[in-house]
C-alpha cells in the first residue's frame, strides 16, 4: 500500500510520520524549506514527552511522487481546487483521496438519496473544478482531532489528539477504507471507520462555524468566547442555526450545544486556526467552516441570519486584511 502525504505540515507530518515508523510506504510532497529538511535530516516527531526521527520519502510534486493507492491531503478547503490536477496525477487509476479538511467537504452530497443527491458546494468547490478534476467518488472523509504545528522546517510538535475518524460518502465500510484504518492504526492512531461521516463533520465543525469567525473578528481565545455570557450567547446563537441546517439535512447530533461550547471553553487561551492566519497574514478558511454552512441552509430552506451576518463581517475583516481566498 503506498500512501502520500500532500501538503505535508503539521497534521500531514504528524500522519507521515507516524506511518513511516510503522513501515508503511510513505511519499511526502512538499516544498520549500520543510522539503529540504526532511529530506537532509528525515522528519522529527515531537509528541507526549518523547522525540523521534525517521527518514522518509520526498518529492517535490506530484511527478516525481507517482501514484498512489491513498493520498491524504492536509492543505486549507480554500488551496484544493489549485492543487485538485496534481492531486489526480498522484491518485492514477485506482487510488483514493482522503480529505483530511476542515469544514464541508467538496463531495457532501455525494453518495446520497433524496433530492440533494449529487448536488455541488459551490463555496469550496467554485465552478466545479474539483469534482472534474478528482470525482466524488474517489474521496475518503476523514476527521481530524489531533493538533499539531511545525515548529521548523522539518520538526513536528504534537501537542494532543490521535483520533481520524474515517467514512466512506455512501456510508459503507469498503474495503479501501477499512485497509486505510489498519493502515492508521498499526501506526498507533485511532482510526474508526463511521457509516454516517457526516454526523462526525458536523460536530467538529459546530464549534468552528461560530468560533473561527468569532475569534478573528474579536482576536479573543476559545476560553473567552465559550466563557463571557455575551460571547458566548452570539456562539450559541450561530451553533444552534448551523444544527438546524445540519438536522434538516439529516444529520443527528450526539450531543447539545451546551456540552460542544464547554468542550471549547476546557481547551482554555486557545487562538483558533482562523485568528493565528489572520495575524499572519494567511489566507482564511471562511468558506469551507462559514460559508459553506450559509450555503447549506439556502438548500435546506432554512433561514440562519446570525451565520449570514457573521459572514459577511468575517469576509471583509479578512478583504480589509488581504486574507481571504474567496
Amino acid at each position: 500500500m503506498r500512501i502520500g502525504i500532500f501538503g505535508a505540515g503539521a497534521i500531514g507530518g504528524l500522519l507521515g510520520a507516524r506511518l513511516a515508523a510503522a513501515r508503511a510506504d510513505v511519499t511526502f510532497v512538499a516544498r520549500g524549506p520543510h522539503l529540504a529538511a526532511m529530506r537532509a535530516n528525515g522528519v522529527t516527531l515531537r509528541s507526549g514527552g518523547e522525540t523521534m526521527t525517521v527518514p522518509v520519502k520526498c518529492a517535490a510534486d506530484a511527478t516525481e511522487a507517482g501514484p498512489q493507492d491513498f493520498v491524504v491531503v492536509t492543505l486549507k478547503a480554500h488551496a484544493l481546487p489549485a492543487a485538485a490536477p496534481a492531486i489526480a496525477r498522484m491518485l492514477g487509476a485506482t487510488g483514493a483521496l482522503v480529505t483530511a479538511v476542515n469544514g464541508v467537504p467538496y463531495w457532501y452530497f455525494h453518495g446520497i438519496d433524496g433530492p440533494h443527491a449529487g448536488r455541488r458546494v459551490e463555496s469550496v468547490d467554485p465552478g466545479g473544478a474539483l469534482s472534474a478534476a478528482i470525482p466524488p467518488g474517489r474521496a475518503i472523509g476523514c476527521v481530524v482531532y489531533p493538533a499539531a504545528e511545525v515548529v521548523e522546517p522539518g520538526v513536528i510538535e504534537h501537542t494532543y489528539g490521535d483520533r481520524f475518524t474515517l467514512g466512506e460518502p455512501d456510508g459503507s465500510r469498503s474495503e479501501r477504507v477499512q485497509a486505510l484504518a489498519k493502515a492508521l492504526q498499526a501506526a498507533g492512531f485511532k482510526a474508526p471507520v463511521r457509516p454516517r461521516i457526516r454526523d462526525d463533520i458536523w460536530v467538529k465543525l459546530w464549534g468552528n462555524l461560530a468560533f473561527n469567525p468569532l475569534s478573528a473578528l474579536t482576536g479573543a481565545t476559545l476560553d473567552r468566547l465559550a466563557g463571557l455570557p455575551d460571547l458566548r450567547d452570539v456562539a450559541r446563537t450561530m451553533m444552534r442555526e448551523g444544527q438546524a441546517v445540519a438536522e434538516a439535512l439529516g444529520v443527528r447530533f450526539a450531543i447539545d450545544v451546551e456540552k460542544r461550547i464547554d468542550g471549547a471553553l476546557e481547551v482554555g487561551a486557545h487562538k483558533t486556526s482562523m485568528l493565528q492566519d489572520l495575524e499572519r497574514g494567511r489566507p482564511m478558511e471562511i468558506d469551507a467552516l462559514l460559508g459553506a454552512v450559509v450555503e447549506l441552509g439556502a438548500v435546506a430552506g432554512v433561514a440562519i441570519p446570525a451565520c449570514g451576518l457573521v459572514l459577511a463581517l468575517v469576509r471583509e475583516r479578512a478583504r480589509l486584511a488581504g486574507s481571504y481566498a474567496g
